[in-house]
């Protein structure tokens, strides 16, 4: 598969969407862990920018990313397998 920008950030949404679970499920046992709360919302945080920046670029990842101002856009553009 060619790496283009589009599947480096789609990586890249991968690899901090697994942080951002495995960090909840450690704060689930660990909920006082203030290195770890900081370390959530940071990670969180730059998880949203990319998934806004890709959405913005290539169309929704979830259904949650549907604009529906504009009309019902989840079944614009290409689907993954094109």
């Amino acid at each position: 598969m060619e790496i283009t920008e589009k599947n480096r950030l789609l990586e890249e949404i991968r690899s901090y969407g697994f942080t951002v679970l495995e960090l909840a499920l450690y704060l689930d046992t660990h909920p006082n862990d203030v290195k770890a709360l900081r370390l959530y919302g940071a990670v969180s945080d730059k998880l949203k920018e990319l998934q806004e920046n890709y959405e913005q670029n290539y169309g929704p990842l979830t259904i949650t990313g549907v604009n529906s101002g504009d009309g019902w856009t989840w079944i614009n553009g290409p689907w993954p397998w094109e």
